[in-house]
């Protein structure tokens, strides 16, 4: 038995240990803003935080996740109000939206986590995550937004 929790609620999994991560949460819990883009870690589309970090769910198992705090877009500001949230409003950033999710819990993490954040962080820290609509200026923008937004 795997037991983990997933947006601050504590899930039980008897099944396959090896099952990635991001079919237990779209299939199983039905978190379906998760997305599958590649299923070989190329993409990030399946961004989610493991533990505060960003982890890629395609190629997780989910016996990884024993016992962690797993954070999906859904989970990641009940209101849908984190800065990075807000920023990708205020900044129209998504055309699409299919990398959105993955974008937005990459771009969490950072702000999150690095203070005084330079462009080069961010284009380091976001070229994990592909847009095939090219929105990358807007991207690195609303990062920036955000970043000054947990300062303040």
């Amino acid at each position: 038995m795997i037991t983990l929790t997933v947006n601050g609620t504590e899930h039980s999994f008897d099944g396959d240990p090896e099952m990635p991560l991001l079919w237990y949460l779209r299939d199983e819990l039905g978190l379906t803003g998760t997305k599958f883009g590649c299923g070989i870690a190329q993409c990030g589309a399946c961004t989610i935080h493991l533990d505060g970090y960003p982890t890629f769910a395609c190629i997780t198992p989910i016996s990884i996740a024993e016992g962690s705090e797993v954070r999906t877009i859904e989970g990641l500001d009940e209101n849908g109000n984190h800065p990075v949230q807000v920023a990708w409003r205020d900044l129209n950033v998504s055309q699409c939206g299919y990398c959105q999710a993955g974008q937005i819990m990459q771009a969490a993490a950072l702000v999150d986590t690095t203070p005084d954040l330079t462009d080069e962080d961010i284009d380091t820290v976001m070229s994990a995550n592909l847009c095939r609509c090219g929105t990358y200026p807007r991207i690195r923008a609303a990062v920036k937004q955000a970043a000054e937004a947990r300062t303040e």
